[in-house]
């Protein structure tokens, strides 16, 4: 268990790495989820790690008591369904670097959702009190895994509902969207967020699986601010592709802008210019460069006190 959560852990080492191969801010966050979360790194780490490991294990009183192939194996699915489980968030996962940058985000769960973790993350506990031989610690293992992957399934289910519930309110309220997108709000599964791309605009609302009519309402419009253009700066043009279009470019001063990744629900529903994706830009040289990235809120009490009254529905 112990060297599982440490394989678990090492693509998002990324982060930490980004910061170190790089002096730009934007380069370092668009190494998070690149390689380190692609098939290919979880092949070459499995054999890295479990000739590594096996060699460091395989000494004194644990002589031949494993094998290289079990430390291969057990690398290898540890590195690999951490991507294969972040590719369910909206965040996107570069599965198939180095030979493909495409993001891959199916936007059917947040990425941090308790119903999730906690029942999976109980078991495990408790299973560590079993002997590792014992019918009850893979009872426990089996229940665990049992629970989460169920609570999968019902959000990929919930997420294909949500997208018919959305297109149908679009047609109904005459928005000639060319392309949307929904993903649940943080924390949970049942306040989704849901962004049309219209020729001028993005339509964007929310709807709770708890709210009286099973439509989106209260589209708001924001205009497609483009104040940098891809043709301009590559780096706009990578931080698009990391957003799938849906973003907007606004100038603060000469030399600051602000970039705001509108596939995430914005903090206050009444300021288009508040998504919780928000990031500072800055020319750098002939580049653009960023500040480390903040939160867009001072009170997250509060941000959570008006999530969970939009969850409960209107």
């Amino acid at each position: 268990m112990l060297f599982a959560a440490i394989g678990g852990t090492v693509p998002d080492l990324d982060v930490y790495f980004g910061s170190l191969l790089y002096n730009n801010e934007i380069d370092a966050m668009l190494f998070h989820r690149g390689f380190m979360h692609s098939i290919l790194f979880s092949v070459l780490g499995a054999f890295l790690f479990g000739w590594l490991v096996h060699k460091l294990y395989n000494s004194g009183k644990r002589l031949h008591s494993t094998t290289q192939k079990d430390w291969i194996s057990l690398f290898f699915w540890s590195l690999f369904t951490h991507p294969i489980l972040d590719c369910f968030t909206p965040y996107g996962t570069q599965l198939f670097a180095p030979f493909s940058s495409y993001r891959v985000a199916i936007n059917n769960i947040a990425v941090a959702d308790p119903i999730y973790t906690l029942p999976f993350l109980i078991c495990m506990i408790v299973l560590m009190f079993f002997n590792r031989a014992s019918n009850k610690r893979r009872f426990w293992l089996n229940l665990g895994l049992g629970i989460s992957s169920a609570y999968m399934l019902f959000t990929l289910g919930n997420k294909l509902y949500v997208d018919t519930i959305f297109k149908k309110s679009l047609v109904e309220n005459n928005i000639q969207f060319k392309r949307y997108s929904s993903q649940p709000s943080i924390l949970n599964n049942i306040l989704w967020f849901g962004v049309a791309e219209t020729d001028t605009s993005y339509a964007v609302t929310n709807y709770s699986l708890f709210d009286t009519k099973n439509r989106f309402l209260n589209f708001k419009l924001i205009s497609k601010q483009r104040d940098l253009k891809p043709s301009e700066f590559k780096d706009i043009e990578e931080l698009s592709s990391f957003s799938n279009g849906y973003y907007s470019v606004y100038k603060i001063t000469e030399n600051e802008y602000e970039y705001n990744d509108l596939r995430y629900p914005l903090l206050d529903g009444e300021n288009s210019n508040t998504s919780i994706f928000s990031l500072s830009l800055y020319k750098e040289e002939k580049r653009l460069n960023m500040k480390p990235f903040e939160p867009n809120f001072d009170d997250f009490g509060e941000v959570i006190s008006r999530l969970w009254k939009r969850l409960k529905g209107i």
